[in-house]
């Protein structure tokens, strides 16, 4: 829900990673194996300077050769910046066209031709015709200008809509998550004091749509999880696999039918060959390690894979022993996961929001 930015007020900034090149053959019988090289951390910068306003929720793209892309709320809407040294320096930020004014959630991929989409959630109209959808800016010149904009409006007005994520497949094929509910007025939210915000009612679900040219027009609106339009889901990252498959982890609440009332939730994972045609029953993921409360936060899981094709998800459950982050993984595509591994140590009750990022396997 967009108000939620006006919580922050820190300014965007990146902190650069530079990891020297190792060697990758294997070592001769008898001698040392090669020295790992050690990340070298730069010094934090400042990337949002002389954007007016708040700014926070920057996420970032990478591409070759050394393009580093990040798009956060600010600069009187989504700002952007680019960096073409692997983040040593960026160039003044911008505000991404089709943004000005009530936009939030900004999620940005990199197509195989080097083709930039910058997405973000926007809002427009008022009262009973009030619309919340997402919008994509494409850049075809590595972020130096966006050209175009398309809106992915809903099949009607008065819906809810929140939390995108956008990830590019082969050629100009796009697809979108997005949170969406037929009835703006059904969805009741709770702000934490000092926090982000969760959902005690409403008619919540995790949708996703494909787009073949570049995000110009979009398929239908395809809900992954049963119970539309009560299907409790919100929250939905993906990732697509070089052979086109999609895979997405989302957060789900069984809903009352009668009155709306969301409960207590879990984590699922879903998955399509082709990402058009997905499965009647996503898979739950380890209920016995507890439960998403009520009170959860919009952004917790995440899903991401690696240069094998191994896939990684994160998320956090409330128990009566404290807030407990959680690591699981699968090795062939989803179908199995590993039990899940705690990575928090601690035993407090503040959210733990957990984030993975698969890297590049070195070989030996």
């Amino acid at each position: 829900m967009f108000p939620r930015y006006l919580r922050s007020a820190a300014a965007a900034a990146l902190i650069s990673a530079t990891l020297a090149a190792a060697a990758a053959c294997a070592p001769t019988s008898g001698s040392p194996p090669p020295p790992v090289s050690r990340p070298q951390i730069t010094p934090m910068t400042d990337i949002s300077a002389g954007c007016g306003g708040n700014s926070s929720e920057v996420e970032e793209a990478f591409a070759p050769p050394r393009y580093v892309y990040a798009e956060w709320i600010g600069c009187g809407g989504i700002g952007f910046a680019r960096s073409t040294d692997s983040g040593e320096h960026f160039g003044a930020a911008m505000t991404v066209p089709g943004s000005e004014g009530p936009s939030w959630d900004p999620a940005i991929t990199v197509g195989a031709g080097g083709t930039v989409y910058a997405a973000f959630m926007h809002a427009s109209g008022r009262a009973a015709t009030r619309s919340s959808y997402p919008v994509v800016a494409v850049s075809g010149d590595h972020g130096a200008s966006f050209t175009q904009v398309h809106q992915d409006r809903p099949p009607a007005p008065g819906n809810w809509g929140d939390r995108d994520f956008i990830a590019a497949g082969r050629g100009d094929q796009l697809f979108l998550t997005w949170d969406y509910g037929p009835s703006y007025g059904a969805v009741t939210t709770r702000c934490a004091r000092g926090g982000s915000c969760s959902y005690s009612h409403g008619d919540l679900n995790a949708v996703i749509q494909a787009s073949g040219n570049g995000g110009t027009t979009w398929g239908p609106i395809i809900h992954l999880e049963p119970g539309y339009p009560l299907g409790g889901g919100y929250g939905a990252p993906l990732v697509v696999a070089p052979g086109g498959r999609v895979d997405v982890l989302y957060n789900s609440h069984p809903t009352d039918p009668g009155t709306g009332l969301l409960h207590p939730g879990y984590e699922y994972f879903t998955s399509s060959p082709q990402g058009t045609r997905w499965p009647a029953a996503p898979r739950q993921l380890w209920p016995g390690n507890g439960t998403l409360s009520l009170a959860e936060w919009w952004i917790d899981g995440d899903i991401s894979t690696d240069t094998a094709g191994h896939l990684y998800v994160t998320w956090d459950t409330q128990t009566a022993a404290g807030d407990i982050g959680w690591l699981s993984y699968s090795e062939d595509g989803g179908r199995t996961w590993s039990a899940p591994l705690r990575v928090t140590p601690d035993t407090d009750h503040a959210p733990h929001i957990v984030e993975s990022a698969g890297s590049r396997l070195r070989s030996s």
